[in-house]
């Protein structure tokens, strides 16, 4: 089965209910973006029907996560018109809430979204619900939305929302960033006067 037939599929199956989630709404658009992208396949190489319903049979489920996307595809990703249209311009994770039970939130997120392959939540964290988003400390654009820009410090994953490993490997991503020289941070320069506190200095 074609990636487009699928995506009609969903669309058709979100029309009827009357609403999309955010979790479908971020799989169809790119689902989208991937089928704009160029073929992989070399010139002259014969493929293979049953690999195509292999891939076919993975692509149509949505929480299946064995695919490994690779940092460069992720890059060109965030540049895309489908990144636009999902997050209008916003972090990854400012649209998203933690689904949790009673009036307060714990104070951990979940350990992790992905068990064997698949998506083990409906509330997947921001990155694992969009597969396209690689952490990687090449994925420059991607990690600085996890970067107060007043103390330059990662942000807790109480505010981002992110599981337990994917902010472990966004600590390692930063940390590498910051080793390469990727990613810098100034801070602003004050000028003050001591005189205030050594009166005997004063002239």
């Amino acid at each position: 089965m074609s990636l487009l037939r699928v995506v009609g599929r969903e669309i058709f199956a979100a029309y009827r209910q009357g609403l999309v989630s955010n979790q479908n709404r971020t799989f169809l658009t790119s689902a989208y973006w991937l089928a704009d992208q160029p073929a992989s396949t070399e010139a002259g190489a014969e493929e293979d029907p049953a690999e195509d319903q292999e891939k076919g049979q993975i692509r149509d489920d949505p929480k299946d996560r064995t695919r490994i996307i690779p940092v460069e595809t992720s890059i060109r990703y965030l540049t895309s018109e489908a990144y636009q249209q999902i997050y209008q311009g916003e972090p990854v994770w400012k649209q998203y809430r933690r689904n949790h039970k009673g009036t307060y939130a714990p104070k951990k997120t979940r350990k992790k979204c992905i068990r064997q392959g698949k998506l083990a939540t409906g509330n997947p964290c921001p990155i694992c619900r969009d597969e396209f988003l690689v952490l990687d400390h090449r994925n420059i654009d991607l990690i600085k939305q996890f970067i107060s820009a007043q103390s330059g410090k990662v942000l807790s994953y109480q505010i981002t929302g992110l599981c337990q490993k994917r902010h472990l490997e966004l600590l390692v991503a930063v940390e590498r960033a910051m080793d390469y020289g990727l990613i810098t941070f100034d801070v602003p320069f004050r000028d003050y006067d001591y005189s205030e506190y050594y009166p005997a200095q004063k002239q």
